[in-house]
């Protein structure tokens, strides 16, 4: 069986990692990549949303900022009690896995637009819904009171945080420029899959890194780390299919946000809002554990239901 080449960068980055090369991934590359990245998918739904910007498309988005809503209040008590993980990391995980990866979904595009699958393509809107609610939702479940100045930044990290400003910048130059977008785009659609496959090479070296920090409630931490985004994708891919109709790209990709976690936004607003959390193990689920798990294995499951929803009646 052939596997993506994308996929394989991510593979050959946690191989380095584990054989110890002397290699230090250059931080001014690794922001360089993420920000075409953020921007590409940006623009790419803010062009399609000039072509179909419509009622139906507020209806999705509601859907869509419930899915980011009810996935962290299902996280929380599987954690809380049956994980005896204390609040505070239980909310903060909770958040992550309510959140979406930026880059899940960027591989997630790569392979069905390799496999030839439609899909709604003003999805970048609902990346960006996506990693707002589930913060919210994460502060209340931690019970904490903010001070005023920490409610500020908390908002600041919310609303403000580049991961969010990059790829909303992008939908909106997407949605109100004229053709002269054309003259940017080898860049930004061109080179994607260029540009995406160095990302998973620092992805691979990061996510191998983040393994040995999974000690206290490892085991149980690593199964909820594949166990959620399983769930995840079925509560995405059936609102996708049963409730807004989508097409197969559509229902899968909504899977695919809806299993993924994040580890750029949500550990930005976590750090603020609840600072006694052990942030460390967060990410080491989120990027250690369910990202290679979904790059690897998740995402050709998330396409294969897609596809048998689409053929059910």
């Amino acid at each position: 069986m052939s596997i993506d080449a994308v996929v394989l960068f991510f593979i050959f980055g946690a191989v380095i990692r584990i054989l110890k090369v002397d290699f230090q991934f250059p931080e001014s590359l690794s922001r360089t990549l993420m920000l075409i990245l953020l921007i590409a998918i940006g623009l790419k739904g803010g062009i399609a949303l000039k072509e179909h910007a419509t009622f139906e498309l507020v209806i999705q988005g509601v859907a869509v900022i419930a899915i980011g809503v009810v996935i962290p209040l299902i996280a929380f008590p599987i954690l809380r009690f049956f994980g005896g993980i204390d609040t505070t990391n239980s909310a903060s995980i909770a958040a992550h896995y309510g959140s979406v990866s930026v880059g899940t979904f960027a591989v997630a595009i790569a392979i069905i637009d390799s496999l030839g699958i439609p899909y709604e393509s003003y999805f970048a809107l609902f990346v960006v819904l996506l990693e707002i609610p589930a913060i919210i939702v994460g502060i209340f479940l931690a019970q904490k009171r903010r001070e005023k100045g920490e409610l500020s930044t908390l908002i600041h990290e919310m609303f403000l945080n580049p991961g969010i400003v990059f790829m909303l910048g992008g939908l909106i130059i997407g949605a109100v420029s004229n053709d002269s977008i054309n003259s940017i785009m080898p860049l930004f659609k061109g080179l994607f899959s260029g540009v995406l496959a160095l990302f998973l090479l620092e992805m691979g070296i990061i996510a191998a890194s983040r393994l040995k920090e999974l000690k206290k409630n490892g085991l149980f931490i690593v199964a909820f780390s594949v166990f959620m985004p399983m769930v995840g994708a079925l509560i995405g891919g059936a609102v996708g299919h049963f409730v807004l109709s989508m097409s197969t790209g559509g229902v899968a990709l909504l899977a695919v946000l809806a299993a993924s976690s994040s580890y750029i936004a949500v550990p930005a607003a976590m750090r603020v809002a609840l600072p006694s959390a052990n942030h460390s193990m967060s990410i080491a689920a989120s990027l250690g554990v369910t990202f290679p798990f979904n790059v690897l294995v998740g995402i050709p499951i998330y396409i294969l239901l897609a596809q048998v929803l689409s053929q059910s009646l």
